[in-house]
């Protein structure tokens, strides 16, 4: 497991025993198998990082360090592995160990900590992906390695052609641009600081992204934060309001009496559905005192139960139904739909509750709801195309497949029969194979789709399937904000989604002494088109809400010093309401073509988890068909030669 990431800053005294490797000597000296590595001006600051070690990190582990270059030159960063990841460690005395330390000497302060990874490889939807996974490295190796085609490097691309490899066969994955990752992707400016697509988090309820990253051997790269979903207050600027998820619920509810009244409910009412993590996240809304009434609070519980003993055919059911008329449905007041689902609509898919389905909500609270770990959030720490989408070529490459950046497709070019020949690339280059995949957007798929193929009802039926546009700010500033936390932030209000002070969460990004938030701008229908100077001015205006004591709209306080705006006009599908119908399956009526996407039917809606699944289904789909696409391969080319 990976845990805390502690980084501590201050002046630290010196000992009279220097060493010249104090990364060594920490290690021996805390026999716990931890290391730290030490930036300081004082040569051995030993002593005292370990007195303050031993109060502040009861649940003490570390996760690997980026080579800390951003660290300034009185800073302490820790960093390793440790098999004692996740567990209250015992310390010896401090008093034993530290022979002299100087007085008048300030303490040492942490700015930001890590927590160590959930236990995930126990759930049954881990285990559920681990299974899937394991059929593409366990399949008959095919007796000739099908060759296939598969358009878009994004995170369906990628897992399309990472368990096809496994499969034992030869992907050839274009993407158009010149940077992986699609709706992940990022760029390096020229002071190289690295700005994004969009603020990505992953979850503990992704099973098959939790998956993909020990596949990979990178379960290090994910920074988990406390379990807490945080808020901001409009009618009070600069303060915020926490729904925190308890690990051990309090005593009325997890004692012998409550158990028996649960076993009870379930053989008067048959809720079989109601689990200690249910209730752990109804605990977690009721204890909230900010945001909502305690009325609106125990409306707001019940209005839940159907949801959450329901199961999945209840919340496909609910596909028919925004989120706004569910609400009023259940009985829930329009003050709950206000307070907490305008924010959580927002950070789902870029739109408000009058539009999503919620189905899409549902599916969310019951992930994070029913698993005990399914609300916990990680940050990457760092780029996702070097951090997450560079292990995946590497893994591909490895076993022969083949990544080509800067391989725009310009038409799918069809057989007489209307299967596929080639795809046509924008430089005249001819990509044939065994078998295709579109793993683009559904918007890039529907504007190259072959006007033989529209009528197919599979086909017409992406109609409905519309990408939303999506804007995500980046702002470094000339100072720290004060007023931010560790984790991701639901800013509630009318133009800004969700957003964190990048400089805090990543480690990549990490600066102690300038903050840069990452924004999510949404809904972004009606600024898609306006300059990056409207945006900016306009997010500003927003952030004085948020930092009324330190951030001005006319920046009469902390200054701006750079910024970058990425607009992604048709970003994941709008999921409104009744588009679940227009979603198709991977496997197209088409032989030999296949379709991967978050946009196609799997359970995770528009989500890296569902783009990653998807991918998984779109392999799993073509290892099915081995044979057949095998015989027709030989066809064509006997075909060819006539």
């Amino acid at each position: 497991m990976e845990g805390i990431f502690l980084t501590v800053a201050d002046e630290v005294p010196t000992t009279k025993n220097a060493k010249t490797n104090p990364k060594i000597e920490l290690q021996l000296l805390l026999h716990c198998n931890l290391q730290f590595a030490i930036r300081s001006s004082n040569p051995d600051p030993l002593f005292s990082c370990y007195h303050k070690f031993c109060q502040i990190a009861q649940r003490a582990v570390t996760v690997s360090s980026r080579d800390g270059r951003n660290l300034g030159h009185m800073d302490v960063l820790a960093f390793g592995h440790s098999d004692a990841m996740g567990h209250r460690l015992q310390f010896p005395g401090v008093r034993s160990l530290i022979t002299r330390t100087k007085k008048n000497v300030s303490p040492l302060k942490v700015v930001c900590v890590d927590y160590p990874r959930p236990e995930l490889e126990n759930t049954s939807n881990f285990l559920e992906a681990a299974y899937l996974s394991s059929t593409f490295r366990t399949s008959p190796r095919p007796a000739k390695p099908l060759e296939i085609v598969i358009a878009g490097a994004g995170l369906a691309g990628l897992s399309t052609a990472k368990y096809l490899a496994d499969a034992g066969h030869k992907p050839i994955l274009l993407e158009a641009r010149d940077v992986l990752g699609g709706k992940v992707a990022a760029w390096k400016d020229d002071d190289g600081d690295w700005y994004e697509t969009g603020l990505h988090i992953f979850f503990g309820a992704y099973p098959n992204v939790q998956n993909l990253f020990g596949e990979l051997g990178i379960n290090d790269r994910l920074q988990w934060k406390e379990h807490s979903m945080i808020f901001a207050m409009p009618n009070k600027p600069g303060e915020f309001s926490r729904f925190d998820f308890p690990d051990v619920l309090p005593a009325p509810l997890n004692g012998k009496k409550f158990n028996d009244l649960k076993q009870d409910c379930q053989r008067m009412l048959l809720l079989k559905g109601l689990t200690m993590h249910t209730i752990s996240g109804i605990w977690a809304i009721l204890r909230n005192n900010e945001m909502l009434t305690w009325p609106e609070k125990v409306k707001f519980a019940i209005g839940l139960l159907p949801a959450m003993l329901g199961g999945q055919a209840y919340v496909e059911a609910q596909d028919g139904l925004s989120v706004k008329d569910w609400m009023r449905k259940q009985g829930i007041p329009d003050r709950v739909t206000t307070e907490v689902f305008i924010a959580m609509s927002k950070a789902l898919n870029f739109i408000n509750p009058d539009e999503l389905s919620m189905q899409c909500i549902l599916i969310a609270l019951n992930r994070f709801l029913q698993e005990k770990h399914g609300s916990k959030m990680a940050f990457l720490d760092g780029s996702p195309p070097e951090r997450l989408c560079m292990p995946v070529v590497e893994h591909i490459e490895s076993l022969g497949g083949v990544v080509r950046l800067n391989s725009r497709i310009q038409k799918i070019e069809l057989n007489k029969d209307g299967t596929v020949r080639n795809f046509l690339l924008n430089d005249g280059n001819i990509i044939q194979g065994d078998a295709y995949v579109f793993a683009t957007p559904v918007d890039i798929l529907k504007l190259l789709l072959p006007e033989d193929w529209k009528p197919i009802p599979y086909f017409k039926k992406l109609e409905k399937l519309v990408g939303v546009p999506v804007i995500n700010v980046h702002i470094w500033f000339d100072r720290k904000l004060r007023n931010t936390y560790d984790h991701l932030l639901f800013s509630r209000s009318n133009l800004l989604s969700v957003y964190a002070d990048m400089s805090v969460t990543c480690k990549e990004y990490y600066d102690p002494n300038r903050s840069m938030l990452e924004l999510v701008f949404a809904p972004a229908e009606e600024w898609i088109s306006r300059s990056d100077s409207d945006i900016i001015d306009a997010t500003m205006s927003e952030l004085s809400r948020l930092f009324p004591d330190e951030i001005a709209a006319d920046q009469s306080k902390a200054k701006i010093l750079k910024y970058h705006v990425v607009k992604t006009p048709r970003s994941v599908y709008k999921t409104v309401p009744d588009c679940e119908p227009c979603r198709p399956l991977q496997r197209s009526p088409i032989q030999g073509f296949y379709l991967a996407g978050d946009y196609t039917k799997q359970k995770y809606l528009a989500s890296m988890e569902g783009a990653v699944l998807s991918g998984k289904f779109c392999a799993q789909a073509i290892v099915q068909d081995c044979e057949l696409l095998a015989a027709r391969g030989e066809v064509l080319a006997e075909a060819s030669l006539v």
